[in-house]
């Protein structure tokens, strides 16, 4: 049977949803690899919208998250309540602002930051089964208070990020950008992605790995 895999989005646009280039690098490395694959998104407004050119806030305009989503997805997209681990092989989660606007108050908040309730609910059942996770660009920063304390990810190098999941109770490893820190004994997979990347094809190498990695982890919960 094909692997499936449940990727999760937060919007459509690097400022206030999900990094486009990174969840489109993802997708075609599942594709490539055979994968089955499956977005969701959170059935919720937008903590704001963003100009993308120039990156100012739009006073009084309002999304959808799901919605928004939907766009990257090119509308094969289900609400997030209704993502069920035991249908799928492994979880990725590009980045992107959303990650820390709608997924969590990460931006706002800092190392005090809260995730939000559907995504805890929707990632219970990998974490208790011991599927694969895969994280890139800011969405590493959510592992301590989304999985546990004590997983090793990153975020490249980036001093603040780095700080506040240390400050949470996480483990942070430097990494270039066209690689990959693998949690062997929690089943995670991170990249830094476009905290670092300066162009796609760097983005795309460390997307790629991770992909990969994750394609072999899912070979041994199966195997």
């Amino acid at each position: 049977m094909t692997k499936q895999v449940a990727v999760i989005l937060a919007g459509c646009g690097v400022y206030d949803g999900s990094e486009i280039y990174e969840t489109t690098l993802t997708l075609l490395r599942l594709d490539q690899l055979g994968i089955g694959y499956r977005c969701f998104a959170p059935d919720i407004e937008q903590h704001h919208v963003v100009n993308h050119l120039t990156q100012e806030v739009v006073e009084g305009e309002q999304r959808n998250v799901l919605l928004e989503s939907a766009r990257l997805a090119r509308g094969e997209i289900s609400p997030l309540e209704e993502l069920d681990a035991d249908k799928f092989d492994a979880v990725i989660v590009p980045g992107g602002f959303g990650v820390a606007k709608n997924l969590s108050d990460f931006a706002s908040a800092g190392d005090s930051m809260q995730v939000l309730d559907a995504l805890k609910v929707a990632l219970v059942g990998f974490r208790e089964e011991a599927k694969p996770i895969g994280l890139m660009c800011i969405s590493p920063v959510l592992v301590p208070r989304l999985l546990d304390e004590g997983i090793a990810v990153t975020v490249g190098n980036d001093p603040a990020a780095s700080g506040a999941i240390s400050a949470m109770g996480g483990l942070h490893r430097s990494c270039g950008v066209e690689d990959i820190v693998v949690d062997l004994e929690h089943r995670v997979v991170t990249t830094p992605a476009y905290m670092l990347a300066t162009r796609i094809s760097e983005a795309a190498t460390g997307i790629f790995k991770l992909v990969d990695r994750i394609n072999e982890m899912m070979d041994l919960t199966t195997a």
